[in-house]
């Protein structure tokens, strides 16, 4: 039984399985659809939130250069990720990579830890929507109970874990629930209805640099990089490193893209561009709105949890009548966040059921929607209840090192495959491979690093179950053979 934890399941069988189509999910999205996806899943509480705390408080107006710096580190893992796609282009994104490369073992660490990343990535978001749309609807008169749109937990690392009064964050799970009813009924559907969120953030976040630039004081540039406090990671070049760190959050999102391989017309082409041109197109994006939010608002003044809408209010009347429409971007741009990581982790799961490594009735495709419906729905209420029960901040840190650790895992399977299978078929090769994956592996270790010590615990804790039920079941039900 120990070298089965070794055991690699063959490329060539992968290959033939998304060939052949097999296990019912529907090939119905196109190159644009997974750009929009891609970008859906990107832009949310990273450009709407972040980009103005982290300008406070670690790179000043040079946090247009952090965001430079995590794009550059991001681009290494999604090199990677393209390539692994267009190769192996079936459902199951860094754990079907992970199952090729390096060993069952390792693809059920990964699977496991996809589950923090989307699962608990999706209910994170789905938080961040819900103080949204509250201060949307007080805004006009409209006051939704605390008792009823927060947690009923909060945690400090001073304090530990404590209660708040409130009964659970209903608005949280109204959002996933939404998302999971339409996900249920088919993924064109809801790849349509992406297409029109995306758009939408996309006007808003036009509008906000093409009238913000008209408000920009050049003096709030200066200094673009602030000078060091004395302490590391308080402005100056210490500062863009740590703001890099801490904007990474932005940019989670683009690998979800590689878990729709198998439901994607023409994977091998249509793969690297909607996980690259997503990066690519939000990169550009965010450097831009970082620019004009710190030359409308002095950076000191944007650690706010919605520095846009601050920038609005201090342009004066010429733009405050965007302000509403900045928090319908939000919202919207929170939706469609919270959509694509519910459309990916049902994914995941099913290509480990279908191995065998979790019950295979798990796999089960709805014969009129194609969708897996079982995980769709099983998947979207856990995720409902942890966003209806936890604080943002426990979850965001939990998505961010699964988060890393997958980038690491896909950027070391790049390096086997090359290695292992040299003359294999690969319709997009990453230029560069051996310093691009060695960087990428490297550059997210080094920001796992930088992660609390409590979330490392929490990320030992739910691999430590993750192996118990490996260990006790998959180990001996899995097939390599699907």
């Amino acid at each position: 039984m120990a070298r089965r934890i070794f055991v690699r399941k063959p490329l060539s069988l992968i290959q033939a399985q998304a060939d052949q189509g097999e296990h019912g999910l529907q090939r119905s999205l196109d190159g644009m659809n997974l750009l929009l996806l891609g970008i859906g899943g990107i832009i949310g509480a990273g450009i709407f939130v972040l980009t103005g705390q982290a300008a406070a408080q670690y790179a000043g107006p040079a946090i247009a250069i952090s965001f430079i710096v995590s794009g550059i580190a991001c681009t290494f893992a999604a090199l990677c990720y393209a390539e692994l796609a267009a190769m192996i282009p079936i459902s199951g994104s860094a754990y079907t990579y992970a199952y090729a490369t390096l060993g069952q073992l390792m693809a059920w660490i990964i699977g496991w830890d996809l589950v923090l990343e989307y699962l608990f990535g999706a209910s994170t978001v789905a938080v961040g929507w819900s103080g949204y749309v509250s201060s949307f609807l007080r805004d006009f008169g409209l006051e939704i109970p605390a008792a009823l749109s927060q947690a009923p937990f909060s945690h400090s690392s001073t304090d530990g874990w404590s209660a708040t009064g409130a009964i659970i964050n209903l608005p949280a799970m109204i959002i996933v629930g939404l998302c999971t009813a339409l996900l249920y009924v088919g993924i064109r559907e809801s790849a349509k209805l992406n297409n029109i969120i995306v758009v939408v953030k996309l006007t808003v976040l036009g509008l906000f640099l093409v009238f913000g630039a008209m408000h920009v004081i050049p003096e709030n540039w200066s200094p673009f990089i602030p000078e060091n406090t004395g302490t590391v990671g308080h402005f100056g070049v210490s500062g863009i490193l740590r703001g890099a760190g801490v904007i990474f959050f932005a940019y989670i999102g683009f690998d979800s893209v590689s878990a729709l391989a198998q439901e994607t017309k023409n994977p091998q082409r249509d793969m690297p561009i909607g996980i690259i041109g997503s990066l690519c197109a939000c990169t550009v994006l965010y450097i831009l709105v970082s620019l004009v939010l710190t030359g409308v608002v002095k950076y000191d003044q944007l650690n706010v949890a919605d520095p846009i809408a601050v920038a609005v209010n201090q342009a004066g009347d010429g733009l405050r009548w965007l302000r509403p429409f900045i928090k319908v971007g939000a919202i919207a741009g929170l939706s469609s966040v919270v959509l694509v990581l519910l459309m990916a982790q049902p994914r995941i799961l099913f290509s480990m059921a279908r191995d065998r490594l979790l019950p295979p009735g798990m796999a089960a495709v709805h014969p009129r929607y194609k969708t897996p419906h079982i995980l769709t729905l099983g998947t979207g209420a856990l995720s409902a209840l942890i966003a209806g029960l936890f604080p943002i901040g426990v979850l965001g840190e939990l998505v961010s090192i699964g988060t890393l650790l997958a980038f690491v895992i896909v950027c070391l399977g790049v390096l086997v495959l090359r290695l292992k299978e040299p003359a294999a078929h690969r319709p997009f090769k990453a230029p560069y491979i051996y310093p691009v994956a060695i960087l990428g592996a490297l550059s997210a270790l080094l920001q796992m690093a930088m992660l609390p010590g409590e979330t490392w615990l929490r990320l030992i804790v739910w691999m430590g179950l993750g192996l118990a039920i490996y260990f006790s079941y998959g180990i001996r039900k899995a097939s390599v053979h699907g």
